[in-house]
């Protein structure tokens, strides 16, 4: 199917809301469920069966393809992949699986970064981290497996709202001005980053790679991927507490 058809497909959705037409955009967009399922679950295999995500990505695509607007400038494929991983983060939320102690312990090491940083008026290295939370370095890579799990099911606390896709014709300067800034910010935020920190953040969030694909271009381990991923993270964190903002990751 060519994006002429597709155009056409969705313009008498649009219009109709027929169920046959309905049915072939979920089966023309369901690989996007199985894209964003398949690397969440890189980090939830262990808790969460595949299977169970695709189906709370599913959910996510269906109610994309009702709420979608085609007079608003946004590509199809951008807001479903957003509302396909809400879905399945609100559902793994509301299984609470996730321990308290776990995300006590994801703040702990967020205030660590941002306590070291401020007293050392540089990035910490990993020695200092686990020393200033007492523990040796061995336990805190282990640490920093285990929090960025927590990282992702408590992104309602360090996402912004992906329920909907403002029309840009609706912005007003204020919030074009607030885009940029984040923007900006996050763009030196990144660049200030350790080298390998900051391609691991790269790859996995801009050029959509997997941890596994990750670990091959980088050639460490999967694990490894996993803690540099975390460090940036928290690393980020701890610098956008400085400007009142919150981490979109």
């Amino acid at each position: 199917m060519d994006k002429k058809d597709i155009n056409v497909i969705w313009q008498q959705y649009n219009n109709t809301r027929d169920s046959g037409l309905k049915q072939i955009l979920i089966e023309k967009y369901v690989y996007l469920v199985k894209l964003v399922a398949g690397r969440l679950g890189i980090y939830l295999n262990q808790y969460v069966d595949l299977d169970d995500l695709i189906g709370y990505g599913a959910l996510g695509l269906i109610d994309a393809i009702d709420k979608f607007d085609l007079a608003k400038n946004v590509k199809f494929e951008t807001y479903a992949s957003l509302r396909i991983r809400g879905s399945i983060l609100d559902a793994i939320r509301k299984l609470d699986w996730v321990p308290r102690t776990l995300r006590k312990k994801q703040k702990e090491l967020d205030k660590a970064y941002t306590d070291l940083e401020f007293k050392l008026g540089r990035q910490p290295e990993e020695t200092e981290v686990a020393h200033y939370l007492g523990i040796d370095v061995t336990e805190y890579n282990i640490l920093l497996k285990e929090v960025n799990i927590a990282t992702l099911v408590s992104i309602d606390e360090q996402t912004y709202n992906f329920e909907t896709i403002k029309d840009p014709k609706a912005e007003t300067p204020d919030s074009r001005f607030e885009e940029k800034e984040m923007k900006n910010t996050l763009t030196t935020l990144i660049e200030s980053l350790p080298e390998r920190e900051k391609q691991v953040i790269f790859l996995y969030y801009f050029e959509e790679f997997t941890l596994k694909e990750i670990s091959s271009v980088l050639n460490v381990s999967e694990s490894r991927i996993s803690q540099l991923h975390t460090k940036a993270v928290s690393r980020m964190r701890a610098k956008l507490q400085k400007y009142n903002m919150v981490f979109p990751l």
